[in-house]
This record gives structure tokens, sequence and C-alpha cells, in this order.
């Protein structure tokens, strides 16, 4: 496995490979990865004939100086975890290596077709604009036949087929299920930000959401995100930011269960944690 951190080198790597008939997959990361950016990367490197990952902490998307600052980075770990499944390049790049001043400066400018204006592109204003803006650059850069994003972030993976669409990139996006603790907690790298009493209390956001399964279709929409709502507030250390039920392909407010999501942000202490769940009109998965 090669670690590379400028453009110039991965490109040469990739044109040697492509000319030896090579197929390249691609998972982009932030790092500080986990059993489910795990399952991505085997699932890529299963599906073609190279596997590339990249570990860059995007700058331009976060909204929270802070929350950058705080984020999670370990590439030694990472990269061991990588060689261990098998990945043939990793691409680790500084801020100053994918972008100019100039873009650092300026919000990158995309149509979403409205699918940034609710839930995390509500409350988090240019999230998705550098979300779009690093994913497209990396596509240019590795030209993937296939590339790999974890369901737990459901609006951006929805957001990112709409910009391989409207961008006419050649890339299928295979959207891989959402990998959970034991528990139930959803994966993140968040979740190393945690403590012990934290953890266990977020584990309280899952077991919400598996349980008002069970009251989908007996009730409306509207009282099953008001219950979900009331049961996560009323865990001491939670604080619910939001939880939407929406139709699973436009992201907008839905009345009805046929292909329902229920999407959650909660802040367990200091952490901004995410997780969602699909609805069925059976209720039986």
């Amino acid at each position: 496995m090669k670690i590379l951190s400028t453009q110039v080198l991965l490109r040469n790597e990739l044109e040697q490979l492509r000319a030896a008939g090579k197929t390249v997959g691609f998972v982009p990361t932030m790092g500080a990865l986990h059993a489910g950016h795990c399952s991505l990367v085997k699932r890529c490197v299963a599906e073609n004939d190279v596997c590339v990952v990249s570990v860059f902490v995007n700058p331009t998307q976060f909204n929270n100086a802070e929350d950058l600052a705080k984020y999670p980075r370990s590439l030694e770990r990472d990269a061991a975890l990588l060689e261990q499944q098998g990945v043939a390049l990793v691409f680790a790049p500084t801020p100053e290596e994918m972008y100019s001043p100039e873009e650092m400066n300026h919000t990158f400018e995309f149509d979403f077709g409205g699918l940034d204006q609710v839930m995390e592109g509500k409350y988090r204003p240019g999230h998705f604009n550098g979300v779009v803006q690093v994913v497209s650059k990396l596509f240019r850069l590795v030209q993937p036949r296939k590339a790999y994003f974890g369901e737990k972030d459901y609006q951006q993976l929805a957001i990112i087929r709409r910009m391989v669409k409207v961008m006419d990139f050649n890339v299928e996006i295979v959207g891989c299920p959402i990998v959970r603790e034991p528990s139930g907690l959803a994966l993140s790298s968040r979740n190393e930000r945690l403590s012990a009493d934290e953890k266990q209390r977020a584990v309280h956001i899952s077991q919400v959401l598996f349980e008002s399964r069970n009251l989908a279709g007996k009730h409306t929409v509207q009282y099953v995100q008001n219950w979900v709502v009331e049961q996560i507030n009323a865990v001491n250390g939670l604080q619910m930011e939001y939880y939407e039920i929406v139709d699973g392909t436009t992201l907008q407010p839905t009345s009805v269960w046929d292909n329902a999501v229920g999407c959650v942000t909660v802040y367990c202490g200091p952490v901004r944690l995410i997780d969602n769940i699909k609805y069925t009109t059976t209720q039986n998965q």
C-alpha cells in the first residue's frame, strides 16, 4: 500500500494502474476510521481491482471552527487499518494541496435542487457546498468506476447522487448500510469524543428510532415525529436538534409512510451525532 500526499503522485499511480487494465474503486473519508468505514472499504476491495481511499479532514464543509479543530485525526492508525483491508492507495493531502487560497475563502456554488434546504443543510449552512466541492475534486482526480458512501449520512448520499447527475460524472454511487455497535449506536468518528457515560446515553437515540418503527403505520407521521422528539429529549444529557420524517428520495417532509425516512441529529453533551431509520409500509424490517 502506498500513502500519497500530492495530486501529481496520485495521478501518476492511477495512470499506471489503468494502463495495466485495472478498475478503480474509491472511498472518500475524513479519517478516524472505524468498522463503518471498513465495511465500505471491504466492499470496494471486493468489487474493484484497486481500492483508493482518501483521508482528508475537509475544512470547507465545517461551519464551526471548534468542530473542525476537535475532529479526530489519526493517519498512522488509519493507514495501518486500511493496509489490513487490502487498500492499494491512500491519498492524504493537506488543505493547501487540495485548495487554492481563493477556493478556501469563497463558498463553492452548486444547484442542490432544494436538497440542501432541510435538515443538515438548514442547521449547517454551507456544509454541503464544501462536501460537493471536495468530492467533485476527488472524483476528477481519482476518476473511479465506483464510489462508496455510508447511508448514515443519508442526506449527503442523496446530494452526492445529484452531484453525479448534474456534473455528469461517469461513476456509480454505491450506498452501504449503517454499521452499528452491539448497543445499536451508529458508528461515527465523533463517538471517540464521547465519555463512557455519554456513550450510554447516546444509545437511547437508536433505541428510540427502532421503537418508532412499531408506531409507524398505526399512527400519523406527525404523531411519531413528536413522540421521537419527546422520548429523546427526556433522556438527561441528550438534546434534540431536529428530527424529520422525510420522503426518502426528495428529502422533503412527508405525511405518508411510503418511502419515509426518519433523520435525526442529537447533541450528547458537546458532541453532535446523526442517525436515521427507514420506515416501511409493513414495518417488518
